[in-house]
């Protein structure tokens, strides 16, 4: 019977410490911190192929983990545009097309003010598109500036020198229009045309906007609407009233353009064309030339083609600050140059080391194009893939008719005052930036 009672007061003290753990669990436990997290959505580009493989050693570093998605540049755009408009965006830092979509983002405070950012390193144009009120929100990553390519061999077998100026450009485009080679191209199609033209204009001492207005229809861009519309037309390849920079690369590639100005971008394809066929065009006959100066101005177009900015809403603005800082680096941008990536720091086009590497042409334009070049290849204002098509019509005109259309002016200026219409729809009439 004493077995018995002791056995039922040992079930019982043992119940009562089991319900007493119960009630008392939360004063042994020990909460370690959690790890750092960071959201980061990179582009389907070269420098966000660069990055991703090097991510673990930023995570060893710092702490932080990176949680990474890689789209296309529409994807990444559509993606962003959705949360942030919805309100359920869990990014931190992205890689973002400032020409695209800073004006837009920057308009609903959708951007973190960077003004923590060292930014001694960057020309003051491959900035401007990312300020806002004098303070910065995207970092520049990569840049892109008019050149003029142009075949070396047939240049020498001309006597000719490369043109400086416009009207040395239309000289040699005359003398080497000839034996199946157009004397000179550029984009011909309406809207894709519009950033090419860009260079023409600023060189004439024209504007696409100014003061929050269209200009493009007043004299000075209208001689350079003029004059590209008879190079196009009478020195260009046939058909390149329907032509953008694909169709004239492959051109150039076969030995069937003398002169072609576009993006510096496309140099490594000229030399090293991505579909891996041998070009006909060996790369030492292929040069690379600064944008001809114009009766007014010598402003080549220079533009941030990629930048990095961290969304308003992290809730981590350190951790998301120092992955852009880590990102944007020195070492990651010399990494990027000698990838072919054209970096935006001034000290990697100043590094013997780097440009060694470069074709001296690239050098020399870029160092010339971050001195004086104009920030913008096209409007800068929100609705600004419809002011494209709108101003490619009055291009279009001007290439079908060789610059010689007697309703030229009256077409620019009807499409001006419908860009005018655009401007007023999104608010940014009359707005000075």
């Amino acid at each position: 019977m004493n077995r018995k009672i002791i056995l039922l007061f040992a079930l019982i003290i043992v119940s009562a410490l089991f319900s007493f753990c119960q009630r008392n669990t939360s004063i042994n436990v020990i909460e370690l911190p959690q790890p750092k997290e960071i959201r980061v959505l990179l582009a389907e580009h070269p420098y966000g192929n660069l990055l991703i493989p090097l991510i673990p050693e930023f995570e060893r570093e710092t702490g932080i983990r990176v949680i990474m998605e890689q789209l296309n540049e529409s994807d990444l755009n559509h993606k962003l545009t959705t949360e942030f408009a919805n309100g359920t965006s869990t990014v931190d830092v992205f890689m973002t097309r400032p020409l695209q979509e800073t004006l837009f983002f920057l308009k609903n405070d959708w951007l973190a003010p960077l003004d923590g950012y060292d930014f001694y390193d960057y020309p003051s144009n491959t900035m401007e598109i990312g300020l806002k009120d004098e303070i910065p929100y995207v970092v520049p990553l990569i840049v892109e500036w008019q050149v003029l390519y142009y075949r070396k061999d047939l240049f020498q077998a001309a006597g000719l020198d490369i043109p400086v100026n416009f009207d040395e450009l239309e000289h040699a485009a005359r003398i080497l229009n000839r034996d199946g080679v157009a004397g000179f191209a550029a984009r011909g199609a309406g809207s894709p045309a519009v950033t090419q033209i860009s260079s023409f204009i600023y060189n004439f001492g024209g504007r696409f906007l100014n003061n929050g207005t269209s200009v493009f229809h007043e004299p000075a861009s209208m001689n350079a609407i003029r004059l590209y519309g008879r190079l196009l037309g009478v020195c260009g390849p046939q058909g390149v009233g329907t032509m953008s920079w694909s169709q004239l690369l492959s051109l150039f590639q076969a030995g069937r353009l003398a002169m072609w100005t576009d993006a510096s971008v496309f140099y490594g394809q000229l030399i090293d064309p991505l579909d891996n066929q041998i070009p006909v065009i060996p790369a030492e006959n292929i040069g690379v030339a600064k944008m001809p100066r114009g009766p007014i101005a010598d402003e080549p177009y220079i533009t941030t083609a990629w930048g990095m900015s961290i969304s308003s809403r992290t809730q981590d603005m350190d951790s998301a600050m120092k992955f852009l800082s880590w990102a944007s680096s020195r070492e990651m941008a010399k990494r990027g140059m000698l990838a072919n990536i054209t970096m935006a720091r001034t000290s990697m086009w100043n590094d013997p080391s780097i440009t060694s590497q470069v074709n001296p042409g690239l050098v020399e334009t870029m160092i010339h194009a971050s001195q004086n070049g104009y920030p913008y290849d096209r409007p800068f204002m929100t609705s600004v893939v419809k002011a494209r098509e709108l101003i490619g019509e009055v291009i279009s005109e001007s290439i079908n008719t060789r610059g010689t259309s007697p309703r030229l002016q009256s077409l620019a200026t009807r499409k001006a005052a419908e860009v005018d219409e655009l401007l007023k729809d999104d608010g940014e009439y009359g707005i000075t930036r």
